[in-house]
Order: structure tokens, then C-alpha cells, then sequence
């Protein structure tokens, strides 16, 4: 049994701090699939890589799926990151999504013409 903070090097959070929410979606990208860059990168790293390498996945899906704190994994996920190995995609913020009432004006608008 390994301890955590020796699978973060004694880190507890990632470099890129507010990256990783917990429905993040991560994914491999083409440069993940280059042995030269995975030499450096510890077993943990490999298992979230082969996850994502299947299909995108959410930050909670990948703590769930390695058995990882989520904290552990943000801090490997942003090694990732860095590295170049992963793509995140951010949720986009409820302030920035259009008002309902305003998307039922506009259909509403619509069926009228």
C-alpha cells in the first residue's frame, strides 16, 4: 500500500488550481499515445491515461474508477496536464447560459412567423 502523498510527491493541489471541477471532462490527446513521454509518468499516471484514452471522462468518474481521493487525482491529473497528455473541458458557468425566459421568447418569436 502506497501512501498518498508519496503518489503526489507530497503535493496537495494541482499547478493549474481551479482546472479540475469535479465534471471536468478529461481526455487523451494524440501526444498521450507517445511512449517517449509516458517513461517519466508513475503507474497512477498510466491508469487515468488508459481511461481516458478510452472515451472522455468526468474528474469524479476517474477517482471513482482508480479507487483515488479526488484531490489525488487533480494533482495527477494536473502532471497531466502539463505534460501535455490530457485535454480539459470546463463546464460552462450558469451565468454565462442564456435566460430560459429569454430561449421561450425566441421560440415563441419563432412559431409566430
Amino acid at each position: 500500500m502506497v501512501r498518498l502523498f508519496s503518489m503526489t510527491k507530497g503535493r496537495a493541489r494541482p499547478t493549474e488550481e481551479g482546472l479540475f471541477d469535479l465534471i471536468s471532462m478529461i481526455a487523451a490527446t494524440d501526444r498521450a499515445e507517445d511512449d517517449e513521454d509516458e517513461a517519466a509518468l508513475d503507474l497512477e499516471h498510466h491508469r487515468i491515461l488508459t481511461w481516458c484514452r478510452r472515451e472522455p471522462l468526468t474528474v469524479a468518474e476517474l477517482g471513482s474508477y482508480t479507487d483515488l481521493p479526488v484531490s489525488v487525482v487533480r494533482v495527477l491529473l494536473g502532471d497531466l496536464y502539463d505534460a501535455e497528455l490530457i485535454t480539459v473541458t470546463r463546464p460552462v458557468p450558469l451565468a454565462q447560459l442564456p435566460d430560459e425566459r429569454l430561449l421561450r421568447d425566441v421560440i415563441n418569436g419563432l412559431r409566430a412567423l
